[in-house]
């Protein structure tokens, strides 16, 4: 359910489903809430996952190199503040970003380079095991959560995939649904930044039938509001939740709860949303997807 102004009001339903019986409960990484999973040289980083993916959110110290011998599978960086500049080396290939970026970067090995340390995401797929069994959550997913499908990566472009900066320097365009960029693995919504509480009037409760979303909170505070269907099985019922998430924070949003998000700082308060594999329906809308041309769609 969408309030008429939302974007999302349009987006076609999906085919009637089976009602789900079994249900997930939602997962709340707090980062600063706890020491950092890995604290060295290069920073501190907080590890959280998904039953898909892997974020790891790091506070970087000038110099920091972030290396990864191997990936199956292609993986992004976020660079979120303006000031943060990063060299990210893949194979043969090298891009420098001035921050306020989004890159694309293939498997296989890769190496950042933060000359002035700044804050940092990486996203990688839960093949990423080292990663996965340190997250602050990894006990959670220590057997599948019900409800999601096997993760299957999206058409590799022609040539393969290979280094791809964007910038998110986007400006907000009315029936737009924020700034999404979307590669192999996974799709991100940086939304469009929020000043002050949202209207409580004009909420947007809604629920996704197979996947998950991952919120990372990068400026500001907000509340995560689910709720869970009731089954003829009591067993299954769950307590509604309203749980507070500052940033910086990572909720992660099984289906088919239902849930809406509000932001309560009074300053700046900016979300990213997460998707992996993609989402279909985001990335079925015209000119929604900012780098759509980059790679091919999968077939329904």
């Amino acid at each position: 359910m969408y309030d008429a102004s939302d974007p999302r009001a349009a987006l076609a339903a999906k085919p009637g489903k089976p009602s789900a019986t079994h249900f997930a409960g939602a997962e709340y990484a707090r980062f600063h809430e706890g020491p950092p999973q890995i604290a060295d040289a290069a920073g501190r980083t907080w590890l959280a996952r998904g039953q898909n993916f892997v974020l790891a959110y790091t506070e970087a110290t000038p110099g920091a190199v972030l290396a990864r011998e191997a990936e199956w599978h292609e993986s992004v960086v976020l660079l979120p503040d303006a000031g943060t500049s990063a060299t990210i080396e893949a194979g043969a290939e090298r891009v420098t970003s001035t921050g306020s970026a989004i890159v694309f970067v293939p498997p296989g090995p890769s190496r950042i380079v933060l000359p002035q340390g700044g804050r940092i995401v990486r996203l990688f797929t839960a093949s990423a095991e080292d990663l996965a069994t340190r997250c602050i959550n990894a006990a959670s997913y220590a057997a599948p959560h019900p409800n999601i499908p096997a993760f299957v990566p999206w058409p590799t472009p022609e040539g393969g995939c290979r280094l791809r900066a964007h910038s998110l320097d986007v400006a907000v365009e009315p029936g737009r649904f924020g700034r999404i960029f979307r590669g192999t693995t996974f799709m991100v919504n940086y939304l469009d930044p929020r000043h002050g509480p949202r209207d409580v009037t004009k909420l947007s409760p809604h629920h996704h039938d197979d996947f998950e979303q991952g919120s990372l909170a990068l400026e500001g505070d907000f509340i995560h509001d689910l709720r869970w269907p009731w089954t003829t099985n009591m067993n299954e019922w769950r307590e509604d939740e309203h749980a507070r998430c500052p940033a910086p924070s990572l909720a992660v949003i099984p289906p088919p709860a239902i849930h809406t998000t509000r932001a309560i700082g009074p300053g700046l308060n900016q979300l990213v949303d997460i998707f992996c594999p993609p989402r279909m329906d985001f990335a079925s809308k015209p000119g929604w997807v900012l780098n759509a041309a980059d790679y091919p769609m999968p077939q329904e």
